[in-house]
Parts: structure tokens; C-alpha cells; sequence
């Protein structure tokens, strides 16, 4: 595979390779430059650059020390990290590397807590549940509850991006764990919404036939304003980035968001929840 064959799109770890590619060519080093700073040779950066071998933790961090990126959002690490979660559906990797470079993100969630507004103790909860199933090892929901972190830390950036946030009512009315769990989890949501850069909004049960949407679905603005969608099936995850098949979605939140509770409304109902007067 040479240069010209590369597409970024086609997999996370072309994507890996597709940005190494970028970070070195804009210091206008030669892969035996960049070799030469990460102690491997050429012919290893060029296989990882063109996705023939798959980038390890060593080499990520190599890369980091190399380019000045340890401990940054930007870090290789960090992106190698969200490659390697293997229990998480197909796209969704993908997805969360936009994620943490989007300038605006709306998301509508059903029956959970969206992962971007999770404490840790909920992330937990919901992790052991699905181990408890058998349906993921207990290493792999260590590593889930950790990328909820890590998703988390990426967006408290400067400058922040703008995030709405409609969940329905099912998501604030399913308990998870005990009374401290949900307790805290309240706690988090309404500091959320106190936030300057967030608006957070209900989808009340009594909006039946006029909700837009029956699954959960997040639209993404990038720093060039152009959008891309994320949806789940049960087997994978979509990220769509044509615009005729966006905008079209981006319209049916913006009618979710004038149907839902206002931001007022929404937080005197987690706040009537967490006091169990409602």
C-alpha cells in the first residue's frame, strides 16, 4: 500500500496511520527522521503509517515523546487506547476520535446516562451489569469505565465546545446501582447544566408519537462546520458523514429540542428525583 493508496477512513488504524502520516509530514521530517527520534526503524513507521502493522502501546508513546504530545488530548496514545477496546461495537472508536476534536455535540440518549455525563460509580454499575451477563470480561469493563474518563477529559479543553445534551425521561427515571449511586450521578447532571458551554434538556414521556427519534443518535459541527452523525445498532456503530443524509437528522433534533423540556423544567425534575418527590 503506498501513500496514495492510504484511506483514513477505512479503519481505525488507518486513521492511526493517516495521522502520523500528517503530524511528520507538517515538521517536514522524513519517516527515517521520524524513526530515528522514536529509536525504530523506517521500515516500521512506514508499515504503521500505511496500516499493514497495527500501532502497540510502545510505539504510541514513542510517538507522543517524539512529536511533544505526551499526556495531550492529541496524544497517540490516547487514540492507539480507543483502537485496542475490542469489546466496544465496530465504528465506535472511530466516532470518539471526533468526538474529542468537535467544536459542537448534540446527543440524544434513551434509557442510560449518555457516557459524557457519567460519574465513574454509574459507568461502573452499568459495566458490572454487562459482567454480570457475561457479556463483556471484567478487563474489558475496567477499560470501558476508563474511556468514559478519558472522553471526558478531551472535552474539558479551551475553548470548550458547545454540548446539548436531550435525554429521555427514561434515562433519569432508570435507577442504577443504590441511592449514593444515583444520588451523585443527579448531582453530576445538574452541575452539567450549570455549565456555560451545555444545555441540558428532558424528553418527557408525554411527548409520545412527537418524538423524532427512537433510538439514540449525536450529531458532531467540526472546526470547518462540516457534521457527521453517530448511531447504534445492537451489532455496530455508524458514523455518517454525508451531509444530505445529516442534515436531515440535525433538523429532527432541533424539532426534539423545542419539543423537550427546557433546561429550567429539566433540572426541577432530576432535582424532584433525587429528592424522591416525584
Amino acid at each position: 500500500m503506498n501513500k496514495n493508496d492510504l484511506n483514513p477512513h477505512a479503519s481505525p488504524q488507518a486513521a492511526y496511520g493517516a495521522r502520523l502520516r500528517s503530524a511528520r509530514e507538517v515538521r517536514g521530517w522524513t519517516q527515517e527522521d521520524l524513526a530515528a527520534r522514536m529509536d525504530y526503524s523506517s521500515v516500521h513507521v512506514s508499515a504503521v503509517e500505511n496500516a499493514r502493522k497495527p500501532p502497540t502501546l510502545r510505539f504510541s508513546r514513542s510517538i507522543d515523546r517524539a512529536l511533544g504530545l505526551v499526556g495531550t488530548a492529541d496524544a497517540f496514545e490516547r487514540q492507539y487506547r480507543e483502537i485496542k477496546h475490542g469489546s466496544l461495537l465496530e465504528g465506535f472508536p472511530e466516532y470518539v476520535s471526533f468526538e474529542g476534536r468537535a467544536v459542537e455535540i448534540r446527543l440524544y440518549e434513551v434509557g442510560v446516562i449518555p457516557g459524557l455525563l457519567q460519574t465513574p460509580e454509574y459507568a461502573a454499575t452499568l459495566e458490572a451489569d454487562a459482567v454480570r451477563r457475561e457479556a463483556i470480561t471484567p478487563e474489558q469493563a475496567k477499560e470501558r469505565v476508563e474511556l468514559v474518563s478519558r472522553r471526558q477529559d478531551t472535552l474539558a479543553r479551551t475553548p470548550s465546545p458547545l454540548i446539548h445534551a436531550v435525554l429521555d425521561e427514561s434515562c433519569v427515571r432508570r435507577p442504577m446501582g443504590d441511592h449514593t449511586v444515583m444520588d451523585a450521578q443527579f448531582d453530576r447532571l445538574l452541575k452539567f447544566a450549570e455549565m456555560p458551554n451545555t444545555v441540558l434538556q428532558v424528553a418527557p414521556f408525554a411527548m409520545g408519537a412527537r418524538r423524532p427519534f427512537s433510538l439514540p443518535v449525536t450529531v458532531l459541527t467540526m472546526t470547518d462546520r462540516s457534521i457527521m452523525s453517530y448511531a447504534e445498532s445492537a451489532q455496530r456503530g455508524h458514523l455518517e458523514r454525508d451531509n444530505a443524509s445529516v442534515v436531515p437528522i440535525l433538523t429532527a433534533y432541533h424539532q426534539l429540542q423545542a419539543e423537550a423540556l427546557s433546561q429550567t423544567a429539566s433540572v426541577a425534575m432530576i432535582e424532584q428525583l433525587r429528592k424522591g418527590t416525584l
